[in-house]
């Protein structure tokens, strides 16, 4: 009972420390009220007038409120050649309400903040290994099984649609932080492909998981709370926190 009441209250303190380390490196933003937050480019994407090659760029950036404490918002933003804008795969509670359905495939500035939060690079692809990319990233957000659903917490959610996308699409090497919050969910599943696509995943709802692959290491995900070690580069995964660490080399495009 005592060793109980000790990984509680060790859990709780860890959580404590996580928040209070998030809060100073700056990455638990709390935007201001939804209305008027800024949803500026922040120029982390190309300009489509001054770059004709096909692009593609997945981002995340801490939810809009008291949530963003805890978790990202993720889209995938694309361009194909010559294109004179991008085209943004996300999915949002409130376009369900509106229209039946959760994913929004809309033209819109990639790199936008999020209700005032700026949002983080992923992964980026350009020219024709991008262009490959455009049609299967655009069939797997069409192909989503959720699409009539949308949960917080465990999911489904915006996280889960996207780590749908990267697992179709593991050419991205798309790193979804710990504060990724869904992207675990593997539905009615419980062994599938690590939300990168590059390693292997033991899920329980979205509630209890454990992820191996040389993307994001090895991360152990309880209750929606991501914990986790990359070998190489040296990194560490944390909840609130998210990844800390110097930045990986870009991976290869698998020749399939």
């Amino acid at each position: 009972m005592r060793a109980r009441r000790r990984g509680k209250l060790s859990m709780a303190l860890f959580a404590a420390a996580s928040l209070l380390l998030a809060l100073l490196l700056g990455r638990a933003v709390v935007a201001q009220d939804w209305r008027t937050a800024s949803r500026e480019p922040v120029g982390l994407a190309p300009d489509p007038a001054t770059t004709p090659e096909a692009v593609v760029q997945v981002y995340a950036a801490r939810t809009w409120g008291a949530r963003g404490l805890f978790g990202v918002h993720t889209w995938v933003a694309v361009k194909p050649q010559d294109a004179k804008g991008y085209t943004v795969y996300e999915v949002t509670s409130w376009h369900l309400r509106w229209s039946g359905t959760a994913v929004l495939i809309h033209v819109r500035a990639p790199d936008a903040r999020w209700y005032g939060n700026a949002p983080e690079l992923l992964a980026d692809k350009r020219g024709p290994e991008a262009a490959a990319l455009i049609p299967r990233i655009d069939a797997a957000a069409r192909a989503y099984p959720y699409a009539d659903q949308y949960t917080v917490w465990p999911g489904p959610n915006s996280n889960t649609f996207t780590a749908w996308i990267t697992r179709a699409v593991p050419e991205l090497g798309a790193d979804l932080p710990p504060t990724a919050i869904g992207k675990d969910y593997l539905g009615n599943g419980l062994v599938g492909a690590a939300p990168s696509g590059r390693g292997a995943q033991v899920s329980l709802g979205g509630l209890f998981a454990v992820t191996a692959s040389g993307v994001e290491g090895l991360e152990v995900n309880v209750l929606g709370l991501g914990f986790g070690i990359e070998p190489w580069p040296p990194a560490i995964r944390l909840p609130l926190v998210g990844r800390l660490g110097p930045a990986r080399p870009a991976l290869p495009v698998s020749a399939d």
